[in-house]
């Protein structure tokens, strides 16, 4: 039986999390980039996104070179540095919302 609609209710915070069956069919998984995007018909695209295109390649390489994180952000794109934005943004308040919750 395939799954084409899963009803879901938006949280206060404006969370919502994406069945299982959907992540697990398009290869969402933990921690990956995802832009929304609003198309003419109201509906929205979710894209997996890509900071790098050789992101695999760097981590199977030894790095023999120094790089600042700031000079490594300057090599992206616009799109790969908004991205790479978004994702600090959120790993940053996921920390601070923990730490306020231990407390």
């Amino acid at each position: 039986m395939s799954v084409n609609k899963i009803y879901k209710v938006l949280g206060k915070k404006g969370r919502i999390t994406i069945p299982f069956e959907f992540r697990q069919k398009v290869g969402f998984k933990y921690n990956d980039i995802l832009s929304f995007t609003k198309q003419d018909d109201g509906s929205i695209l979710i894209t997996k996104e890509k900071l790098c295109n050789n992101c695999s390649k760097q981590k199977n390489k030894e790095n023999t070179d120094s790089v600042t994180l700031k000079e490594f952000l300057d090599s992206l794109s616009n799109e790969q540095q908004r991205a790479a934005l978004i994702h600090l943004s959120v790993k940053w308040a996921e920390k601070q919302e923990n730490g306020l919750n231990e407390d």
